[in-house]
């Protein structure tokens, strides 16, 4: 029976690190529509980061990932999408968060939870590393200061 268990989980592990992203489509906080699968495609690396507002591990991750941002992008051409799972009526909260940190990265509204749910995250910050080929290689959760360090050893090959 353990064996089987083992097995079972095993081929789990194997199915998801092999995943691609959802056919769905999110705003940005624009109100510009942008498909996931499709901007899984660009030939570029990326890292999805899903927060909310009210997330203090999540605004200290997301800020830490802003400061080395540019240089990932210069470096292995990278991009980050942020993914606020915040309610419908708490989404005039997260512009005037993006402006006031800063952040040069994509910013994208699931305010319904459906890419969230998709992906199966239960808790936030959740990160996906997805490859330049679209394939999810790395995902965690949760942050600890310098971690996002390691989500370039993940693409930079």
């Amino acid at each position: 029976m353990k064996r089987l268990l083992f097995l079972f989980s095993a081929v789990l592990c194997y199915a998801y690190s092999v995943a691609q992203l959802p056919n769905i489509t999110l705003k940005d906080i624009d109100g510009k529509q942008v498909n996931m699968r499709q901007l899984s495609q660009s030939g570029k690396p990326m890292i999805i980061s899903f927060f909310a507002t009210w997330c203090k591990p999540c605004m200290r991750e997301l800020n830490a990932i802003n400061d080395v941002y540019e240089e990932w992008q210069e470096e292995y051409g990278v991009q980050v999408v942020a993914v606020s799972i915040d309610r419908a009526q708490d989404q005039e909260k997260v512009k005037p968060l993006v402006d006031g940190n800063g952040w040069n990265f994509m910013v994208l509204l699931d305010a319904d939870n459906e890419f969230k749910r998709a992906m199966q995250v239960q808790n936030i910050p959740h990160v996906f590393v997805v490859d330049k080929n679209g394939t999810i290689v790395e995902q965690h959760n949760g942050y600890v200061d310098g971690e996002e360090s390691k989500l370039v050893e993940k693409f930079k090959n």
